[in-house]
């Protein structure tokens, strides 16, 4: 099971670090996705690393203004988010990679219970 922290109130321009811990011993082993999801909107991709911090990914909207890291001995995989927008405002998910292709939620599991992010304008 996951957990999502860091959420918050932030005015256009900040930034926020958002976390995401696992327990157990086999967090290193998993490639990690962040989500987010707006209100009465779909659960999107926002950022994707793997196992050995080698391989990273992100959604267009949020190229060069975010970047996702991980520290597999402190099991966390972390997401700092810079530049934020109004836009940005969603409930951030970071969930485990299990099968397929990233840009889809379904292929993704062990979801937290999210984190709220609110960009004011």
């Amino acid at each position: 099971q996951l957990v999502e922290s860091g959420g918050g109130l932030v005015q256009a321009g900040g930034s926020l670090r958002l976390s995401c811990t696992a327990s157990g011993r086999t967090f290193s082993m998993y490639n990690i996705g962040w989500f987010r999801q707006a209100p009465g909107k779909e659960r999107a991709l926002v950022a994707v690393i793997n196992w050995s911090a080698e391989s990273t990914y992100y959604a267009d909207s949020v190229k060069g203004r975010f970047t996702i890291s991980r520290d597999n001995a402190k099991n966390t995989v972390y997401l700092q988010m810079d530049s934020l927008k109004p836009e940005d405002t969603a409930v951030y998910y970071c969930g485990r990679h299990y099968t397929g292709t990233y840009s889809y939620p379904e292929n993704f599991g062990s979801w937290g219970q999210g984190t709220q992010v609110t960009v004011s304008s």
